[in-house]
């Protein structure tokens, strides 16, 4: 083996938390190199939110995340927030434009938050190294990084890989494999902010109805969030039903309010004495789209359509059930929920307990936001809490 260029850091993985590790350390005057096997940096920031990048959340909080530790992102969170990065991005001139819920964009492209966080390592001297593909990864006295570039030594070592969502980016499990090689745990992984799949007896439906958007509620456990549901070709989708998908497991219910904030029953009944000669599925379009009114009614009018019916059709649109038969998994997830177990990782730092040097960042730690750029926001805090603490040669 060739003799190794000494670091003082080395990060794997030149996404949002890793390319904010190597700044924020290259800032202290460390000596940094970042590793990617991808041909590009920050591939997955260029094609998120639509290209325009939802870097943040205004709102962000730790209730926003889904862990085992549900207090274990409060601290880096804390010392990192939304506004710390406003003022980043306000260095570098980039204008920006919120959408709903406390979801920031650029108005420009994504390709300036690359271009800003790669100009910022620049500044501090972080070295990037791309089509880095890596062979092995030791540890005696310090960590020994074997790739295709050339091998790498330094006191500290940085995960900062992802986690499996979205393959086609380049994702691996790379980072889940390294940590549990240095005997730290890992909580099992799904996909999160996945569409959902219909069970087999009731896909025609679905698909019947594919395209069909409508404002609704899901619930989701003791979990509820009201956003646009999207009926697909092959089940549910749509950010009400991605943010659902992170907490269920195999075999729960998921329940639907597709028309909330109003009365069905007492809209029915009042169209039933009002306009007795309409069909039902003519009334039932201005509750709901016209192709789901079709789908749900026949054609009866409403003096024929009975009060009992009228409470069935209602309970069914205000408490719509369905057991999905599984998600579009990591390919059509936009994260990996679970990953490195945090009991093994200090909150303030993001340095394993047990193993002196290595840190865990981003998504392949059990940390998990929901949809609407909390999952950049943990990128971002995570990534500045470890660089703070990375350790010199």
């Amino acid at each position: 083996m060739s003799s190794p260029s000494i670091v003082d850091v080395i990060v794997i993985g030149a996404g949002a938390a890793g390319l904010m590790a190597a700044i924020t350390a290259g800032g202290r005057g460390l000596r940094v190199v970042v590793l990617d096997h991808n041909a590009q940096a920050g591939a997955k920031i260029l094609i998120s939110g639509g290209g325009r990048c939802n870097f943040t959340n205004s709102g962000t909080t730790p209730a926003n995340f889904i862990s085992q530790n549900p207090h274990f992102a409060r601290s880096a969170l804390s010392r990192y927030a939304p506004a710390d990065f406003m003022t980043f991005i306000a260095k570098h001139g980039i204008a920006w434009h919120e959408k709903t819920l406390g979801q920031l964009f650029c108005d420009g492209s994504a390709k300036q938050i690359v271009k800003m966080l790669l100009d910022e390592c620049a500044a501090v001297g972080v070295q990037i190294i791309l089509n880095a593909k890596i062979s092995d990864v030791q540890k005696s006295d310090r960590f020994v990084v074997e790739t295709s570039q050339g091998n790498f030594e330094s006191a500290s070592l940085v995960l900062a890989t992802g986690g499996l969502s979205i393959p086609k980016m380049g994702a691996t499990g790379f980072s889940l494999d390294v940590a549990k090689k240095f005997g730290l745990r890992l909580v099992q992984h799904k996909p999160g902010l996945v569409p959902l799949r219909a069970p087999v007896e009731a896909l025609q439906f679905y698909t019947d109805l594919s395209g069909v958007s409508l404002p609704a509620i899901t619930y989701a456990g003791k979990m509820k969030f009201a956003e646009n549901i999207l009926f697909t070709h092959r089940g549910l989708s749509g950010p009400a039903i991605l943010q659902a998908s992170s907490y269920l497991e195999t075999g729960d219910t998921l329940s639907i309010n597709m028309v909330p904030n109003i009365d069905v029953a007492e809209h029915l009944k009042q169209r039933k004495h009002t306009r007795p000669k309409a069909e039902l599925k003519t009334i039932l379009s201005e509750l709901v789209p016209q192709r789901l009114a079709q789908a749900l009614a026949n054609d009866v009018t409403m003096e024929k359509f009975s009060g009992e019916a009228i409470m069935q059709l209602a309970e069914r649109l205000k408490n719509w059930t369905i057991i999905p038969a599984g998600t579009e998994g990591y390919a059509k997830a936009e994260v990996m929920v679970g990953g490195v177990n945090t009991d093994d990782l200090s909150s303030k730092t993001m340095e394993a307990n047990r193993v002196k040097g290595l840190y865990v960042i981003g998504e392949a730690v059990d940390v998990t936001g929901w949809l609407g750029g909390y999952n950049f926001q943990w990128a971002w805090a995570s990534g500045f809490a470890a660089g703070q603490s990375l350790h010199r040669s």
